[in-house]
Protein backbone atom coordinates (compact mmCIF):
# COMPACT_ATOMS: atom_id res chain seq x y z
CA UNK A 1 0.00 0.00 0.00
CA UNK A 2 1.36 3.27 -0.87
CA UNK A 3 0.15 6.14 0.94
CA UNK A 4 -0.29 9.87 0.13
CA UNK A 5 0.84 10.82 3.84
CA UNK A 6 2.74 14.22 2.33
CA UNK A 7 -0.21 16.84 2.29
CA UNK A 8 -0.07 19.79 4.07
CA UNK A 9 -3.66 21.78 2.01
CA UNK A 10 -5.17 18.02 1.82
CA UNK A 11 -6.47 15.67 3.99
CA UNK A 12 -9.23 12.73 3.97
CA UNK A 13 -11.00 13.86 7.68
CA UNK A 14 -13.61 10.93 7.67
CA UNK A 15 -15.63 8.08 5.49
CA UNK A 16 -18.85 6.56 6.03
CA UNK A 17 -21.74 6.07 4.92
CA UNK A 18 -20.73 6.47 1.56
CA UNK A 19 -19.47 9.84 1.70
CA UNK A 20 -16.18 11.17 2.47
CA UNK A 21 -15.20 14.04 4.13
CA UNK A 22 -12.44 16.17 2.93
CA UNK A 23 -10.07 19.39 3.33
CA UNK A 24 -8.71 21.14 0.13
CA UNK A 25 -7.34 24.28 1.83
CA UNK A 26 -9.65 25.94 3.88
CA UNK A 27 -12.49 24.59 2.29
CA UNK A 28 -14.36 21.50 3.97
CA UNK A 29 -16.26 19.21 1.20
CA UNK A 30 -18.21 16.14 1.18
CA UNK A 31 -18.35 13.79 -1.51
CA UNK A 32 -19.54 10.16 -2.59
CA UNK A 33 -17.46 7.20 -1.71
CA UNK A 34 -19.28 4.17 -1.95
CA UNK A 35 -17.01 2.04 -0.96
CA UNK A 36 -17.18 3.01 2.78
CA UNK A 37 -20.49 1.95 4.61
CA UNK A 38 -19.64 1.96 8.09
CA UNK A 39 -21.17 5.07 9.42
CA UNK A 40 -18.97 8.47 10.08
CA UNK A 41 -17.88 9.51 12.83
CA UNK A 42 -20.43 11.43 14.67
CA UNK A 43 -18.37 15.06 14.61
CA UNK A 44 -19.81 18.24 13.61
CA UNK A 45 -18.68 20.29 10.44
CA UNK A 46 -19.52 23.39 8.59
CA UNK A 47 -19.35 22.20 5.06
CA UNK A 48 -18.12 24.83 1.92
CA UNK A 49 -19.85 22.07 -0.11
CA UNK A 50 -22.08 18.84 -0.07
CA UNK A 51 -22.16 17.14 -3.47
CA UNK A 52 -25.18 15.48 -4.29
CA UNK A 53 -27.31 13.64 -6.95
CA UNK A 54 -28.53 17.46 -8.24
CA UNK A 55 -24.68 18.55 -7.97
CA UNK A 56 -23.09 20.77 -5.77
CA UNK A 57 -24.78 22.92 -2.87
CA UNK A 58 -22.02 25.17 -1.64
CA UNK A 59 -21.78 27.62 1.46
CA UNK A 60 -19.16 30.09 0.91
CA UNK A 61 -16.79 28.44 -1.60
CA UNK A 62 -15.17 29.80 -4.65
CA UNK A 63 -15.65 29.08 -8.53
CA UNK A 64 -12.09 28.04 -8.59
CA UNK A 65 -9.17 28.21 -5.83
CA UNK A 66 -5.53 27.08 -5.66
CA UNK A 67 -4.11 23.88 -3.93
CA UNK A 68 -0.46 23.26 -3.47
CA UNK A 69 1.26 19.85 -3.33
CA UNK A 70 4.97 20.85 -1.99
CA UNK A 71 6.20 22.97 -4.93
CA UNK A 72 3.05 22.31 -7.09
CA UNK A 73 0.18 24.12 -7.68
CA UNK A 74 -2.89 23.18 -9.00
CA UNK A 75 -6.30 25.18 -9.95
CA UNK A 76 -9.46 23.41 -8.35
CA UNK A 77 -12.92 23.85 -9.39
CA UNK A 78 -16.12 21.61 -8.98
CA UNK A 79 -17.73 19.97 -11.37
CA UNK A 80 -20.62 18.03 -11.91
CA UNK A 81 -19.63 14.83 -11.74
CA UNK A 82 -18.50 15.42 -7.87
CA UNK A 83 -14.62 15.97 -9.28
CA UNK A 84 -12.54 19.04 -8.61
CA UNK A 85 -9.14 18.17 -10.35
CA UNK A 86 -6.92 16.44 -8.84
CA UNK A 87 -6.63 12.58 -7.19
CA UNK A 88 -4.65 13.49 -3.90
CA UNK A 89 -3.67 9.86 -4.15
CA UNK A 90 -1.53 10.36 -6.90
CA UNK A 91 0.99 12.37 -5.12
CA UNK A 92 2.72 9.09 -4.38
CA UNK A 93 3.29 9.47 -8.01
CA UNK A 94 4.04 12.65 -8.50
CA UNK A 95 6.76 12.30 -5.78
CA UNK A 96 8.22 8.70 -7.82
CA UNK A 97 7.95 10.32 -11.29
CA UNK A 98 10.57 13.63 -10.12
CA UNK A 99 12.73 11.03 -8.26
CA UNK A 100 13.05 8.99 -11.28
CA UNK A 101 13.85 11.81 -13.42
CA UNK A 102 16.12 13.57 -10.88
CA UNK A 103 17.97 9.91 -11.00
CA UNK A 104 18.03 9.93 -14.53
CA UNK A 105 20.43 13.15 -14.68
CA UNK A 106 19.98 14.09 -18.31
CA UNK A 107 16.51 15.39 -20.25
CA UNK A 108 13.46 13.01 -20.76
CA UNK A 109 11.06 12.91 -22.90
CA UNK A 110 8.29 12.02 -20.92
CA UNK A 111 4.25 10.79 -22.40
CA UNK A 112 1.03 11.11 -20.51
CA UNK A 113 -1.87 9.41 -21.69
CA UNK A 114 -5.33 10.29 -20.18
CA UNK A 115 -3.44 13.11 -18.69
CA UNK A 116 -6.75 14.76 -16.83
CA UNK A 117 -5.67 18.24 -15.52
CA UNK A 118 -1.74 17.62 -15.75
CA UNK A 119 -0.93 16.68 -11.91
CA UNK A 120 1.50 14.30 -13.17
CA UNK A 121 2.35 16.62 -16.88
CA UNK A 122 3.10 19.46 -13.86
CA UNK A 123 5.58 17.23 -11.64
CA UNK A 124 7.58 15.98 -14.68
CA UNK A 125 7.86 19.65 -15.89
CA UNK A 126 9.15 20.48 -12.68
CA UNK A 127 12.33 18.57 -13.57
CA UNK A 128 14.95 18.16 -16.14
CA UNK A 129 13.18 16.97 -19.06
CA UNK A 130 13.60 17.72 -22.61
CA UNK A 131 9.74 17.37 -23.71
CA UNK A 132 6.26 16.71 -21.49
CA UNK A 133 3.64 15.48 -24.33
CA UNK A 134 0.45 15.21 -22.45
CA UNK A 135 -2.68 13.54 -24.21
CA UNK A 136 -6.64 13.56 -22.75
CA UNK A 137 -9.46 12.79 -25.35
CA UNK A 138 -11.36 16.46 -23.24
CA UNK A 139 -10.85 20.02 -24.45
CA UNK A 140 -11.96 20.93 -20.88
CA UNK A 141 -8.97 19.10 -19.28
CA UNK A 142 -6.61 20.32 -22.11
CA UNK A 143 -7.80 23.71 -20.98
CA UNK A 144 -7.39 23.05 -17.46
CA UNK A 145 -4.15 21.32 -17.89
CA UNK A 146 -2.83 24.85 -19.83
CA UNK A 147 -4.30 26.73 -16.61
CA UNK A 148 -2.14 24.65 -14.83
CA UNK A 149 1.32 24.90 -16.70
CA UNK A 150 0.70 28.88 -16.42
CA UNK A 151 -0.06 28.33 -12.66
CA UNK A 152 3.47 26.97 -11.99
CA UNK A 153 5.05 29.25 -14.25
CA UNK A 154 5.97 26.45 -16.31
CA UNK A 155 5.58 28.33 -20.19
CA UNK A 156 9.17 28.16 -20.88
CA UNK A 157 9.13 24.20 -20.60
CA UNK A 158 8.20 22.45 -24.01
CA UNK A 159 4.54 21.23 -22.95
CA UNK A 160 2.68 19.28 -25.83
CA UNK A 161 -1.08 19.18 -24.68
CA UNK A 162 -3.42 17.42 -27.16
CA UNK A 163 -6.50 16.37 -27.71
CA UNK A 164 -6.37 13.09 -29.06
CA UNK A 165 -7.13 9.34 -29.06
CA UNK A 166 -4.83 7.43 -27.05
CA UNK A 167 -4.56 4.58 -29.61
CA UNK A 168 -4.67 6.95 -32.89
CA UNK A 169 -1.80 9.32 -30.91
CA UNK A 170 0.02 5.61 -29.76
CA UNK A 171 -0.20 4.34 -33.48
CA UNK A 172 1.09 8.02 -35.16
CA UNK A 173 4.15 8.11 -32.60
CA UNK A 174 5.35 4.55 -33.74
CA UNK A 175 5.06 5.36 -37.43
CA UNK A 176 6.99 8.18 -36.72
CA UNK A 177 9.78 6.65 -34.86
CA UNK A 178 9.68 8.69 -31.39
CA UNK A 179 9.98 6.99 -28.48
CA UNK A 180 9.94 8.20 -24.87
CA UNK A 181 11.69 7.65 -21.39
CA UNK A 182 8.93 7.70 -19.09
CA UNK A 183 5.12 6.79 -19.82
CA UNK A 184 2.32 7.56 -17.30
CA UNK A 185 -1.28 6.02 -18.25
CA UNK A 186 -4.61 6.88 -16.21
CA UNK A 187 -7.34 5.17 -18.32
CA UNK A 188 -10.66 5.04 -17.01
CA UNK A 189 -12.80 2.03 -17.27
CA UNK A 190 -14.73 3.34 -19.59
CA UNK A 191 -14.50 6.47 -22.05
CA UNK A 192 -15.18 8.08 -25.33
CA UNK A 193 -12.51 9.70 -27.32
CA UNK A 194 -13.06 13.02 -29.36
CA UNK A 195 -14.27 11.18 -32.24
CA UNK A 196 -16.76 8.75 -29.84
CA UNK A 197 -14.39 6.23 -29.95
CA UNK A 198 -14.79 3.58 -27.06
CA UNK A 199 -12.58 2.30 -24.25
CA UNK A 200 -13.15 -0.67 -22.39
CA UNK A 201 -10.26 -1.38 -19.88
CA UNK A 202 -11.40 -5.19 -19.44
CA UNK A 203 -10.53 -5.58 -23.12
CA UNK A 204 -8.30 -2.58 -24.43
CA UNK A 205 -5.67 -2.57 -21.29
CA UNK A 206 -3.60 -5.01 -23.14
CA UNK A 207 -3.70 -3.38 -26.78
CA UNK A 208 -2.99 -0.32 -24.77
CA UNK A 209 0.72 -1.25 -22.93
CA UNK A 210 1.47 -3.28 -26.26
CA UNK A 211 1.06 0.42 -27.95
CA UNK A 212 3.23 1.73 -24.94
CA UNK A 213 6.17 -0.72 -25.29
CA UNK A 214 6.64 0.06 -28.93
CA UNK A 215 7.34 3.55 -28.22
CA UNK A 216 9.44 2.95 -25.01
CA UNK A 217 12.87 4.30 -26.02
CA UNK A 218 16.05 2.46 -25.66
CA UNK A 219 16.61 4.10 -22.44
CA UNK A 220 13.11 3.85 -20.99
CA UNK A 221 13.43 5.14 -17.01
CA UNK A 222 9.96 4.52 -15.66
CA UNK A 223 6.40 3.43 -16.55
CA UNK A 224 3.35 4.05 -14.30
CA UNK A 225 -0.15 2.73 -14.53
CA UNK A 226 -2.91 3.54 -12.47
CA UNK A 227 -6.55 1.34 -12.68
CA UNK A 228 -9.27 1.67 -10.80
CA UNK A 229 -11.75 -0.62 -12.30
CA UNK A 230 -13.92 -2.81 -10.33
CA UNK A 231 -13.82 -4.70 -13.40
CA UNK A 232 -10.29 -5.59 -13.46
CA UNK A 233 -8.32 -6.90 -10.85
CA UNK A 234 -5.08 -6.12 -9.32
CA UNK A 235 -3.45 -9.30 -9.87
CA UNK A 236 -4.78 -9.50 -13.47
CA UNK A 237 -3.08 -5.92 -14.17
CA UNK A 238 0.21 -6.74 -13.02
CA UNK A 239 -0.19 -10.08 -15.21
CA UNK A 240 -0.76 -8.22 -18.29
CA UNK A 241 1.93 -5.99 -17.60
CA UNK A 242 4.41 -8.45 -16.77
CA UNK A 243 3.91 -10.11 -19.74
CA UNK A 244 4.43 -7.05 -21.68
CA UNK A 245 7.25 -5.67 -19.99
CA UNK A 246 9.28 -8.54 -19.18
CA UNK A 247 12.10 -7.92 -22.16
CA UNK A 248 12.53 -4.85 -20.15
CA UNK A 249 15.79 -4.88 -17.44
CA UNK A 250 13.89 -3.81 -14.39
CA UNK A 251 11.83 -4.39 -11.49
CA UNK A 252 7.70 -4.21 -11.96
CA UNK A 253 5.86 -3.28 -8.65
CA UNK A 254 1.69 -2.87 -8.10
CA UNK A 255 0.23 -1.60 -5.14
CA UNK A 256 -2.83 -0.58 -3.80
CA UNK A 257 -2.66 3.68 -3.60
CA UNK A 258 -4.37 6.02 -1.05
CA UNK A 259 -4.87 8.22 1.34
CA UNK A 260 -4.86 8.54 5.70
CA UNK A 261 -8.05 8.93 7.20
CA UNK A 262 -7.75 11.26 10.15
CA UNK A 263 -10.73 9.75 12.05
CA UNK A 264 -10.57 6.52 11.08
CA UNK A 265 -7.98 3.40 11.33
CA UNK A 266 -7.23 2.54 8.16
CA UNK A 267 -6.47 4.37 4.73
CA UNK A 268 -8.96 4.90 2.28
CA UNK A 269 -7.99 2.94 -0.91
CA UNK A 270 -8.60 4.57 -4.35
CA UNK A 271 -7.22 2.26 -6.86
CA UNK A 272 -4.18 0.87 -7.66
CA UNK A 273 -0.62 1.74 -9.35
CA UNK A 274 2.24 -0.69 -11.64
CA UNK A 275 5.35 0.89 -11.39
CA UNK A 276 7.99 -0.33 -13.59
CA UNK A 277 11.32 1.13 -13.26
CA UNK A 278 15.24 0.02 -13.51
CA UNK A 279 16.23 1.49 -9.96
CA UNK A 280 14.33 -0.58 -7.01
CA UNK A 281 15.49 2.09 -4.74
CA UNK A 282 12.89 4.46 -6.09
CA UNK A 283 9.89 2.26 -5.78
Amino acid sequence: MRLAKDWIEYECIDCGDGMKIERFGPYILKRKEPSWTQPLTNTPFEFNGIHTQHGWETHNLPDTWTIHYKDMAMELKPTEFKHLGIFPEQAVNWDFIRASIQRANKPLRILNLFGYTGGATIACAMENVEEVVHIDALKSAISRTQENIKLNTLEDKKIRTIVDDVMKFLAREKRRGRTYHGVILDPPSFGRGPNKEIWEIKKDLEPLLNAVNDILDKDVEFIVLNTYSSHITKREVHAIASRIFKPLKGILDTQHIGVPITLKDKPLILGQTTRWTKHENLL
